[in-house]
């Protein structure tokens, strides 16, 4: 990691108030931060735009990138989203209607700016990316480029809340609690003087945990289609660099983009990386210099000739020609590791592998190879616990984050294996088809692909999984007619891997997988059928790409100098990541999760303090007895000032035979008066997933 100390420009910092439409008339200010270049000529401006407080929640990620652009000639601007951090209004769902059109708004009120060319950028991870993927399908004028990372596209079938219409239990629980943690947080009065009580209380009062929408939106329907890009991908207009990880569950969204978009206005990335920037050292790497090629994308779209480069289909092709300024639109329309056989582990510092790309997607030289499944017809009705060892739903680059060895999940499932006489590399997203039978009216499906080494170590490679209630649509849920056989069929995830010869590859078949998808009360397993099934590979013919290997190359990562934050060093003992319990008496497998953040104290004088646990029980031949549990306590204390707020939250997802039974409780302070208390109880009628 390089530390960037000297640029062409000189910057200079602001906070700013930016005035955007209120949802019942006036005006709201949402509170942002902009790093500016020193010079009188007026220079494009980029945007972030997320919910995740940049005064201290994102305030060291932000310092690493914001002053570099500024450094190199962009207005670089991070903006918090209404109801959260220092920003009026209340905090609601994800990306409701007034979101996306007050980040519409700030794109149309940074252009106007006289230090502003009229030409803007916006980028961000996750939420900012999914915010900035948004904000183009609005398709206001200034916005001419976008850098979106580890984003969806189809908030259903694409994100945290569903796996192949199955409730996704872990994204679900950790989601909406983390969320209703984050919402209770209070604004800061550096930032927003006196006010800040009332603005907090008024947050207070309209908080309302989010998993009782989500759940109540059980199959595709109108609340998941609205902020799904993918409903209409021909309302984005500006310039898309999408960027993924491997071990990201939204990974598709990179290429659904680049298949779906102008190619003259596409690229894309996907690298072995979790959930991050891909420039931030996290495992598994290796990083790349991500402000250095995303600097490439906006000199070549919002610079002086940038309008000229904002065409369109066969015109936009003939004016861009050559691209001799930056280079970036001549790279690969896909750039993407390939990871090499390896041996399981729950982290790795690189994944071994090599980069390459492809001119065109879907690639000419991918075609789907089946292997058919052999042997006599079985029954598959896999033990509650089974998916203790899937690894985290959304790794962050911990320890504890990736699958380990899978042969006790494959003991536990169907399996089926392929030796590998010769390399076989795959690129794209696998297809099962499984000839099942069920006597009963509802099932689920989880299938595993994984890399087999001689002496049998299993290595997850990618899976998927499927409601079998959504098996014609996932807008639907049609029962499964008792006794009948059907033959069903659904992707996995995306991979891009390389099965060495000697190597063997495995499908793992399983009627469970807790808690990555909530069990069925109903569900008591399947036949399935050999005769009929089939696994699909998108298989890759010997690397050629755009030119021998090694042509796709990064920088190393760079970024600014450090904000300084400090988190002392204590002689507490760290609580275990990722531990999984067996209570032999009771029956019960439960999976314990821990973050500990510790305090960071930031140069401001802020101590900042976070603490989550989450815990994932089920009791063996029970689906019933599946429970989720979530803690959060956040404390936010400026000594100096007497400023000390603690918000406290408990979540927890149960079920009958025919609902969701959910129980929430935030309990917040400031010093030790509780200045807030509620507690939410909801039965929420489950008619699907």
């Amino acid at each position: 990691m390089r530390i960037r100390t000297e640029y062409p420009y000189a910057t200079r910092r602001e906070d700013i108030r930016i005035p955007v439409p209120g949802v019942s008339g006036g005006t709201t200010l949402l509170y942002g931060r902009v790093w500016r270049p020193v010079t009188e000529e007026p220079v494009p401006a980029l945007l972030e735009y997320l919910p995740y407080r940049l005064s201290d929640g994102t305030a060291a990620s932000d310092q690493q990138r914001h002053p570099w652009y500024a450094g190199h000639g962009y207005a670089s601007v991070r903006v918090d989203v209404r109801g959260h951090g220092n920003s009026e209004g209340v905090p609601g769902d994800e990306y409701t209607a007034a979101e996306q059109a007050d980040g519409a708004a700030v794109v149309e009120w940074l252009a106007r700016q006289p230090w502003c060319t009229g030409r803007v950028g916006m980028f961000g991870v996750s939420w900012g990316g999914t915010s900035a993927l948004q904000t183009a399908a609005l398709a206001p004028e200034p916005l001419k480029a976008v850098v979106t990372v580890c984003s969806t596209d189809d908030r259903y079938d694409n994100d945290v809340h569903r796996v192949g219409g199955a409730v996704a239990a872990a994204g679900t629980a950790s989601r909406a609690a983390t969320l209703l943690a984050f919402s209770a947080r209070p604004p800061d009065p550096l930032h927003t003087g006196d006010d800040w009580e009332r603005l907090w209380q008024v947050r207070l009062d309209a908080l309302e945990p989010l998993h009782h929408t989500w759940l109540a939106h059980l199959t595709r329907d109108a609340y998941w289609e609205h902020g799904s890009v993918c409903q209409d991908y021909g309302a984005i207009r500006a310039a898309v660099l999408a960027v993924g990880g491997w071990q990201d569950p939204c990974r598709d969204t990179v290429l659904r983009l680049v298949g779906a978009l102008d190619p003259t206005r596409t690229r894309g990335i996907i690298g072995p990386w979790p959930r991050e920037y891909p420039d931030q050292g996290l495992r598994p790497g290796p990083s790349i210099g991500f402000l250095q090629e995303t600097l490439r994308w906006w000199d070549h779209w919002l610079r002086d000739d940038a309008p000229e480069r904002a065409g369109h289909g066969a015109d936009a092709e003939r004016q861009v020609g050559p691209d001799t300024a930056t280079g970036v639109m001549a790279e690969p329309l896909l750039r993407f590791w390939i990871t090499q056989s390896h041996p399981p582990a729950t982290a790795y510092d690189e994944l071994p592998g090599r980069w390459d790309g492809e001119p065109a997607w879907p690639s000419p030289r991918i075609t789907p190879v089946a292997y058919a499944l052999q042997g006599p017809p079985l029954v598959v009705d896999s033990p509650q616990h089974t998916g203790l060892d899937a690894g985290s739903f959304v790794p962050f680059g911990e320890d504890a984050d990736l699958p380990p060895d899978q042969r006790d999940e494959d003991a536990k499932s169907a399996s089926f294996e392929f030796p590998v006489t010769e390399r076989t590399e795959i690129l794209g997203r696998p297809r099962v088809t499984l000839r099942l039978r069920l006597d009963a009216g509802h099932g689920q499906v989880a299938v595993r692909l994984c890399d087999v080494a001689p002496d049998g170590s299993s290595t997850l490679v990618t899976r998927g999984a499927l409601d079998l209630s959504c098996r014609a649509g996932r807008d639907r849920a049609d029962d499964w007619p008792a006794g009948a056989t059907e033959d069903v069929s659904f992707e996995l995830g995306a991979a891009g891997h390389a099965f060495a010869p000697g190597q063997r590859i495995r499908l793992a078949v399983s009627s469970a997988y807790w808690p990555w998808i909530w069990p069925r009360a109903d569900s008591a397993g399947f036949t399935l059928d050999p005769d009929g099934s089939l696994l699909e590979l998108p298989v890759r013919a010997a690397p050629e790409g755009p030119g021998p290997p090694g042509t796709v190359a990064f920088e190393e990562p760079e970024h600014a100098v450090p904000l300084g934050v400090v988190t002392p060093v204590t002689l507490d003992p760290p609580r275990p990541a990722r531990l999984v319990v067996r209570d032999v008496a009771k029956g019960e497998w439960r999976l314990e999760l821990s973050d500990d953040a510790g305090t960071r104290v930031h140069p401001d004088g802020l101590e900042h303090t976070e603490r989550s646990t989450e815990s994932y029980a089920i009791q063996e031949g029970d689906p019933l007895s599946a429970t989720a549990r979530s803690a959060w306590t956040i404390r936010l204390h400026r000594p100096e000032q007497g400023w000390d707020t603690t918000v406290e939250t408990r979540s927890e997802i149960g079920c009958d035979a025919e609902h969701f039974l959910t129980t929430d409780e935030v309990v917040c302070r400031h010093g030790r008066e509780v200045v807030f208390h509620r507690t939410w109880r909801k039965r929420i009628p489950r008619t699907a997933g």
